[in-house]
């Protein structure tokens, strides 16, 4: 019996377009993770990116569940001495709720040169609309 291995040739990629509204950002986050990396195709090889362009609409509508609005910290380090600032998920989902479903995607992909390959692959946008029409992007029901 042959194993299949997927290549950067043979892999077919689909666009889906994802509505972030009401949906908690871990659950959406770990699901688009998956689709970026190819783990909803039977054609899945972990060394090669074979995973899906995603679209994700109404960033701003994630919600966060028990007291992670108050508790929970984003943190990130300037590069110069001291340089560790933090926001709090309450004031960057107000401001910047785009980037938090950025990181929330970039922390669950493979930390390394694939990785960074696969979050290319992930767009982001506050309201309901996007550039990304001509492609013709499916919608995709996580749950």
């Amino acid at each position: 019996m042959k194993t299949y291995m997927a290549n950067a040739q043979t892999v077919e990629r689909k666009w889906y377009v994802v509505d972030a509204t009401g949906l908690p950002l871990g659950r959406l986050a770990s699901k688009v993770a998956a689709i970026l990396r190819g783990k909803n195709k039977p054609t899945f090889t972990p060394n090669v990116d074979c995973g899906d362009f995603v679209i994700i609409v109404n960033s701003d509508k994630v919600v966060l569940t028990g007291k992670k609005l108050e508790d929970k910290f984003y943190r990130y380090h300037t590069g110069y001495i001291g340089g560790l600032k933090e926001i709090s998920y309450k004031k960057m989902l107000e401001e910047k709720s785009d980037l938090a479903v950025y990181e929330a995607v970039r922390g669950m992909l493979p930390k390394n040169s694939l990785g960074r390959d696969m979050i290319k692959k992930l767009r982001v946008y506050k309201g309901a609309e996007h550039a990304h029409t001509a492609q013709k992007p499916e919608t995709l029901k996580l749950f």
